[in-house]
């Protein structure tokens, strides 16, 4: 076990896409030790991040998908913290709706990102978004989801970019296969465990949504 530290943030905001706005609330996941961390999404509002980062460094601010709900500040927190922001090129066109012209650094499925003495890998979960990946640590026995597993089941899919069938491939085939305690953390509410969402899967199929 590594001696990584999980330190969550919770921000509240509106997520708009197709025509629509809705009030949510965020999950922001910082990740690593005393000296230095990544931050996991960066929703709504800079200053609560900040101040939980407390003058850590900042190797990375990662994207696990391009909704505008994630990716709120990840501008203004890489220029605070001198940091890139990592997105999947899968939803550029989402990051470019929300930040025209900003650039950012790629995640790629199977990438490794180091920070405080271990790695964290990146699986690339397309469904929710064709970009959405989740963020895994296997020495500490945890899963950064995103928006692609909740507790409960998979993320939303009636929008644009996203499918059903495939989210439900990237999380049988992709998320489901790790071990049963893994802990899930999740973009939005509370967290859960692969093994305590296994057994639902065909529940999922059958629900269709």
């Amino acid at each position: 076990m590594s001696g990584l530290r999980v330190e969550k943030v919770v921000t509240s905001g509106t997520f708009s896409l197709d025509g629509g706005t809705w009030d949510v609330d965020n999950n922001i996941w910082i990740v690593g030790d005393d000296s230095e961390v990544v931050i996991i999404d960066a929703a709504h509002t800079a200053a609560p991040i900040i101040d939980a980062v407390d003058g850590r460094t900042v190797r990375a601010v990662i994207a696990t998908h391009g909704h505008n709900d994630h990716i709120t500040v990840a501008p203004e927190l890489s220029d605070h913290f001198d940091a890139p922001v990592l997105l999947h090129p899968g939803d550029e066109m989402l990051w470019q709706d929300t930040h025209p012209g900003v650039g950012h650094g790629d995640l790629a499925d199977g990438q490794r990102i180091a920070v405080a003495g271990t790695e964290l890998v990146v699986i690339n979960t397309p469904g929710h978004s064709p970009g959405s990946s989740v963020i895994y640590s296997p020495e500490a026995g945890v899963l950064f989801s995103g928006d692609t597993l909740f507790n409960g089941g998979p993320g939303a899919t009636g929008r644009s970019y996203s499918s059903f069938p495939t989210i439900i491939e990237s999380i049988r085939d992709k998320v489901l296969t790790l071990p049963a305690e893994t802990v899930v953390n999740t973009g939005h509410g509370d967290a859960t465990s692969v093994g305590g969402e296994s057994p639902h899967l065909e529940e999922w199929i059958a629900r269709g949504h």
